[in-house]
């Protein structure tokens, strides 16, 4: 048994605002497509980020196996080096790897961590990657050459131009809305129309692709979508772009139903994010408040220029805003919500003993979850995960030590502040942790109610619709009703021997040497707010 298989991934997609735009009319085909199918919620990682996410969706392991913790990462478990997470770090095998070793084909498109490529039998087409660089990161080789001689084929708009996005989430000023919209409109159709050239002239057993602009546009624009947050009176600006936010979602719609009809009657198709979406009024000033609490301490200007104090981004570029030997603990990114506490002899000599480890973040737990921002206030942390319930595995000892929870789902900011608390006027969009899981095609149980799955459930679904078997060592399973019973006792599951562990493959020599690009994708993350 091998059927088409495809994964199209709507990146933040939640059910909250695709069925008030299902109920509008504006995505009219997903309606009908779902009714001939499933859906139900999809549980996220911790934290609900778009590396560590899709990375355990195309592994079927936790963070704490595949090692994807943030967009950037410490170098090993004891360095100050950091550097953007790649594919290099992925330490788990994928199932474009998996597929590949069955003699099956498969196809990735605008994957996060997929440069530098891992040979497959296949085709890679890279997401999160900066334009000029893009010819390097498909496989194969001459990939590139083929897609470039497309009449439509604009790689600036198709990869990462940090020049086309400089407006994101509060930088973006009302003036540059309506570009910020079209470049994603635009964006998507040729992530579509590439799409669409592979699936007719390349196609493979199992195809994968994702969206973006979903994420994008609900980071900025949540009010303007969702009908509940909608303005009684909208501004002539608001108003332009309410109508090219329904035009993408429009769009996206349209490329759906081609989708469907492209990958035929026999295929099976999932529908799946990363991570859902919802709205927040307020920010939290972590690194500030572990200030104020004796935890942090600010560097001077004269501490600035000791380099041994630093968090060494890259061999010219430091986070130099934290004084590392007053500092018992500290926060790098709003993405993880993270906290690493600073222990003598790790990442450095300065810190708390060892010894006095547990009690200490004991202690930080405790403070932090007390924390209001009123007398008799919700408490502003809801949740803590220590390291070991968040990140158990292979890599759990470069995760941060304590992973917050806020009462609104949002990241905290880790710049320093005269306030912990910030508050807005209007809400923006921010990560949720239930996503969506949609599922069309042959033997899939139509109009089964399924509450929610795990993200680590779609690769072990994925191989399972390909008639292959489910490696031992994955960590999510087969829910009952996604497939119908007789599907499953004429195919019945199968566990298959343990997935194999990466070997080293090159980085091509362009990309280890130009740091430039590095830095352009550390200022994408700044500017789309998960580094600041």
């Amino acid at each position: 048994m091998t059927e088409k298989t495809m994964l199209i991934g709507l990146d933040g997609a939640t059910f909250s605002i695709l069925n008030p735009l299902m109920d509008q009319g504006v995505m009219p085909f997903l309606k009908q497509f779902m009714e001939s199918g499933i859906s139900a919620n999809l549980l996220s990682t911790i934290p609900p980020i778009t590396p560590t996410a899709w990375t355990s969706m195309v592994t079927g392991r936790s963070p704490g196996n595949h090692g994807i913790l943030d967009f950037i990462r410490f170098e090993s478990s004891n360095s100050r080096y950091l550097r953007l997470s790649s594919s290099i770090n992925i330490d788990c095998e994928s199932i474009w790897s998996i597929v590949s070793r069955y003699n099956l084909k498969a196809t990735t498109m605008n994957f996060p961590l997929m440069t530098p490529p891992q040979p497959i039998n296949g085709y890679i087409i890279p997401g999160w990657l900066v334009w000029r660089y893009m010819r390097f990161g498909c496989y194969p080789p001459e990939l590139f050459d083929e897609l470039k001689s497309l009449p439509f084929f604009n790689v600036k708009e198709l990869a990462m131009d940090v020049d086309l996005e400089e407006g994101v989430l509060d930088e973006c000023p009302e003036e540059e809305w309506e570009d910020w919209i079209k470049v994603h409109i635009r964006r998507e159709k040729q992530w579509f129309q590439v799409l669409r050239y592979m699936m007719t002239n390349n196609p493979t057993e199992l195809t994968g692709i994702i969206f973006d602009g979903v994420d994008r546009l609900q980071h900025i624009f949540w009010r303007f979508i969702h009908p509940d947050y909608l303005p009684k009176h909208l501004t002539s600006v608001e108003s332009i772009s309410r109508e090219l936010c329904l035009e993408y979602f429009s769009q996206l719609d349209n490329f759906i139903a081609e989708i469907v009809t492209l990958a035929g009657p026999e295929a099976r198709l999932f529908f799946t994010s990363d991570h859902g979406f919802s709205p927040i009024y307020e920010t939290f000033y972590l690194n500030s408040w572990l200030e104020q609490n004796g935890y942090l301490a600010w560097s001077s200007k004269d501490e600035s220029q000791n380099v041994s104090s630093k968090f060494i981004v890259t061999p010219t570029r430091y986070f130099d805003s934290i004084d590392l030997s007053k500092t018992t603990a500290y926060s790098i990114t709003t993405s993880s919500n993270g906290i690493y506490i600073a222990v003598a002899g790790i990442r450095g000599e300065h810190g708390i003993l060892p010894e006095n480890y547990q009690n200490f973040r004991q202690e930080l737990m405790d403070k932090l979850l007390a924390f209001t921002d009123k007398p008799g206030g919700e408490p502003i942390v809801k949740k803590i995960w220590t390291k070991e319930e968040a990140f158990a595995g292979s890599q759990m000892d470069s995760a941060p030590d304590l992973t917050l929870v806020l009462r609104d789902n949002g990241f905290i900011s880790t710049v320093k502040s005269d306030v912990l608390m910030e508050y807005r006027e209007n809400p923006v969009g921010t990560h949720h942790p239930e996503g969506i899981f949609i599922a069309v095609g042959p033997d899939v149980n139509k109009g089964a109610s399924i509450e929610c799955l795990s993200i680590l459930d779609i690769a072990p679904i994925l191989l399972h619709s390909l008639g292959l078997p489910i490696p031992e060592d994955l960590e999510g399973c087969i829910p009952d009703k996604v497939f119908t019973s007789d599907f499953i006792e004429k195919h019945p599951i199968k566990t298959g021997p343990p997935t194999i562990k990466p070997e080293p493959f090159p980085e091509p020599l362009v990309l280890k040497q130009d740091k430039d690009a590095e830095q352009k994708v550390f200022q994408r993350l700044k500017k789309l707010g998960y580094i600041e």
